[in-house]
């Protein structure tokens, strides 16, 4: 965007000092009012040949001349900077940019993913599928041409500036995932997001396997610190010992469109004092409740009965499409 804005002044501001230029000279040379002064100076950088507004001195054809000869590179400069504009897309591409910061701007209830690492990137591929709106946090501009072509949004600049997460929209953002490849970078992350926004909810990556960095992230405002070595680790034992059970869960993640998910669905006044058979779907309609959490407890009941009440504030885990599982939630709330 700077380089298109400084084309644009520079052709403009070419264009002014031309034409004021000419102005000038007229009106000093000639005596000419502002008008015929213009006129003049207009027809001569045009090369329109309408003849000479008034006659001129020998003085003033001096000045032609020389405004002519002066004017044919400036314009020649002026028309290739338009070109270039338009050939390189630099016009299409402030368009885009724009268009993406007013959709920025009216984002709510949004994601803030800090990092294009590679799982920061894994998370706005989830984030996609499910279409759930995110922005992307990026350090320079050439990133955000990349993260533009794949149709996302973002914005460039230092994740733990409180003006780029001004400008993701964090005031209005249900989340922040700190995907930065420094664990200090991440906690710095943390700390001015939960500044900004107490009622985020704030996933960070640790990058290191250090019980004490991961209190530290911890004390830093993140509300879950994930390890990915930890988790690699985790997956190869599975890999090992439930083989079907990963490719069960692969074939959810891991396909070119959101299939079956996994969702959390918090219960509303509408459930209250419902039954769980009313919502459950073991007719094979609709999201199926395989899960159940009480709002004010930490542990949950597998396999719900379909004569479990409900109460306002309880977590159901279900599974089931996104437009099953938002059906759902939609009868729960």
């Amino acid at each position: 965007m700077k380089d298109i804005k400084s084309k644009v002044f520079a052709t403009l501001g070419a264009l002014v000092l031309l034409l004021a230029a000419g102005v000038a000279g007229y009106s000093l040379i000639e005596g000419w009012n502002l008008l015929d002064s213009l006129y003049m100076t207009v027809i001569t950088l045009a090369t329109i040949g309408y003849g000479e507004t008034h006659p001129l001195s020998s003085a003033g054809r001096v000045f032609t001349i020389l405004l002519i000869l002066g004017g044919i590179g400036t314009m020649t400069f002026i028309f290739t900077s338009i070109t270039e504009l338009v050939l390189e897309g630099g016009l299409k591409e402030a368009f885009r940019r724009i268009k993406m910061q007013d959709k920025i701007e009216k984002m709510t209830n949004h994601f803030i993913v800090c990092g294009a690492s590679r799982p920061g990137l894994s998370i706005c591929e989830e984030l996609e599928k499910t279409s759930r709106p995110f922005t992307l946090v990026v350090l320079t501009q050439e990133e955000v041409k990349k993260i533009m072509a794949r149709g996302w949004c973002a914005v460039p600049g230092d994740a733990s500036s409180s003006a780029v997460l001004g400008s993701a929209g964090i005031a209005r953002a249900a989340g922040v995932f700190c995907a930065l490849s420094n664990d200090k970078d991440n906690a710095f992350v943390a700390i001015t997001a939960r500044g900004l926004n107490q009622g985020l909810r704030i996933v960070t990556v640790q990058n290191d396997h250090d019980a004490e960095m991961t209190d530290k992230l911890r004390r830093a405002g993140a509300d879950i610190v994930v390890n990915p070595s930890h988790i690699g680790g985790l997956r190869m034992a599975s890999e090992m010992v439930r083989p079907d059970t990963v490719k069960f869960l692969d074939s959810m993640l891991r396909g070119q469109k959101a299939g079956t998910r996994f969702e959390d669905i918090e219960t509303g006044s509408g459930a209250e004092g419902r039954l769980l058979g009313d919502f459950k779907g073991a007719d094979r309609k609709g999201a199926l409740v395989v899960a159940r959490k009480d709002g004010g407890a930490n542990s949950y009941d597998i396999n719900p009965p379909p004569d479990t009440k409900l109460r306002k504030g309880d977590v159901l885990v279900a599974l089931g499409t996104p437009e099953e599982l938002k059906a759902l939630s939609s009868r729960l709330s």
